[in-house]
């Protein structure tokens, strides 16, 4: 997608794809009643995939910018950052997790919904990119660990004398 226009198909296709998939992730945890549910991990992915193509189009201007107007782009130095907001929505999305992890009574809840959060802003950062068949793979994986996983070693260690 780098050097591309973002085309409206581009970015239904990007959005649609953040809403199904992070949808389930969200989904799952609203269905265990956890403090993040659906709503959450939605606006959270959505506004990491529409950062993520601000990025792109910004990218696509610059490189536009160069070609239409060389001798006045290397005065100007200019250089394509590509990671820059990618990385201060990862730090923010940090913050955010942060309070959805509770400590009562030495006892900490919350930490699989903060990661739950952290992996579906990255998974509407990889969908933003245009990389689908990663955000799939990733979003199916995600579900994989929150459902099978999971019981799978709660039952193992669970006191079998309780």
């Amino acid at each position: 997608m780098m050097g591309q226009e973002i085309t409206l198909i581009t970015i239904l296709q990007n959005l649609i794809l953040t809403i199904v998939f992070v949808g389930l992730i969200g989904f799952e945890r609203q269905r265990r009643n956890k403090i993040a549910g659906l709503t959450t991990h939605l606006l959270v992915a959505l506004g990491a995939a529409g950062l993520t193509m601000v990025q792109q189009h910004m990218i696509y201007e610059t490189i536009q910018f160069v070609k239409e107007y060389p001798e006045l782009a290397a005065q100007l130095d200019i250089s394509l950052e590509r990671q820059r907001i990618v990385a201060q929505i990862v730090s923010g999305i940090g913050f955010l997790g942060t309070g959805a992890i509770i400590k009562t009574n030495g006892y900490i809840s919350g930490l699989t919904t903060a990661s739950t959060l952290w992996i579906g802003a990255i998974i509407g950062i990889i969908f933003g990119y245009g990389i689908y068949w990663l955000g799939i793979t990733l979003s199916l994986l995600t579900l994989f660990v929150l459902t099978i996983i999971k019981n799978v070693f709660r039952h193992m260690v669970e006191d079998p004398h309780h």
